[in-house]
């Protein structure tokens, strides 16, 4: 091995210590450099992203590493929920390195791209964001997937931080696809630094295509990705595209992670009866589990051209109605910390921010993200 590799993470500390948005504990770092050695292929040092652990995984025992749910849930829950829990959506790796060239190598597990509303940028690219040199985490550069076997370069002659410092960086795994595999390539002379997940409870998405990342142009614009960069927070996405239902073997699964706090954004996916046959059982679920959890209770998005549909307007407004209910049952119930988003302004009002009148682009991605950014701003426990 080409000992010019250096992957020193003791040294890197009193840099990461600092108001960074993407500043760590001391425990991130811990050892982390004991067991991450690269395979160096013409100058390129390859970093299996296995060997330091993914950010958004709920569960270590998954059948395939990048999956969303426990091997074991295949026999829990419905095969599409399943199915979609293979997809990588939400995960990301953290690293820092002053290398000027970022490469990636990584599978694809279907060879299905993209989606008629959805580019391959989304559905199958890795989005790699990089700290400026005010510490913010901006846009970089995103894989543009054409085969099941991606290699890329996503940063070339970049530039470099003053004093040859590294450059903290966190990439975004598929949206709409599943991973086999991921390195990160950097160049041989470089200082490459693995960071752990970070220790820091995660906020919990449950829910639907929206909240699964449709219809992102890429996974650093899923809405996820958005709020936790905002809150600097770690996220779990459980959005399962069509399948986000207020189901109890789902809630089963929740109830054994230790999220700092749970978003419930299914109701895209159910009509009114199952909202009121669901939305209590599931609250009543999670706080056996979880007394003092914050709940998030979240409307549907009014579909951008529901102004023309009187049965779109119709649905929205029963199965917000079932929810608003459940969740004055529950305050009346006296049941603590659980809390409540309106839909009607999710996408905003000009009926611009959606791929398909449902699904949101990037623009709604941000509007959607802006209004749960305040919302768990205010319920989150101190940070």
């Amino acid at each position: 091995m080409n000992r010019r590799c250096k992957i020193k993470t003791g040294t890197l500390l009193a840099v990461l210590m600092t108001n960074s948005a993407f500043a760590l504990a001391p425990n991130d770092l811990s050892s982390a450099d004991e067991k991450v050695k690269p395979t160096i292929e013409k100058n390129v040092a390859w970093f299996d992203v296995k060997d330091w652990g993914v950010e958004g995984r709920g569960w270590e025992e998954t059948k395939n590493y990048f999956d969303r749910l426990p091997a074991r849930a295949e026999k829990t829950v419905r095969g599409a929920v399943w199915g979609l829990s293979r997809h990588s959506a939400g995960m990301a790796v953290r690293f820092a390195t002053n290398s000027e060239t970022i490469r990636v190598r990584y599978r694809l597990s279907s060879p299905n791209l993209a989606m008629v509303h959805m580019p391959a940028t989304g559905v199958s690219g890795v989005d790699l964001y990089g700290e400026d040199l005010n510490g913010k985490l901006r846009w970089v550069n995103v894989a543009r997937p054409s085969s099941q076997d991606v290699d890329a370069v996503l940063a070339n002659r970049i530039d470099a931080l003053p004093g040859g410092k590294v450059r903290q960086y966190v990439l975004y795994l598929p949206l709409y696809n599943g991973v086999e595999k991921l390195h990160i390539g950097v160049s041989t002379n470089a200082d490459f630094k693995p960071q752990l997940p970070r220790a820091k409870a995660p906020i919990l998405f449950y829910g639907t295509s929206i909240m699964h990342g449709a219809c992102a142009s890429r996974p650093g614009m899923s809405i996820s990705a958005i709020v936790g960069r905002a809150l600097n927070q770690p996220t779990i996405n459980l959005g399962f595209s069509g399948n986000g239902k207020m189901e109890k073997e789902v809630g089963d699964l929740i109830c054994e992670l230790s999220p700092a706090a749970i978003a419930i954004d299914c109701l895209p996916n159910m009509n009114a009866n199952l909202v009121k046959e669901r939305t209590e059982a599931l609250v009543y679920q999670l706080r056996k589990t979880f007394p003092e959890t914050p709940l998030l209770l979240v409307e549907d998005r009014s579909f951008t051209n529901s102004v023309f549909f009187k049965q779109r307007r119709d649905h929205h407004t029963s199965s917000r109605k079932e929810l608003l209910s459940a969740y004055n049952r529950l305050i009346a119930a006296d049941v603590k910390n659980v809390h409540y988003l309106s839909g009607e302004n999710l996408l905003g009002k000009d009926g611009e921010a959606a791929t398909d009148g449902s699904h949101p682009n990037d623009l709604g991605m941000m509007r959607y993200a802006d209004q749960y950014i305040e919302a768990l701003g205010k319920i989150l426990p101190s940070r």
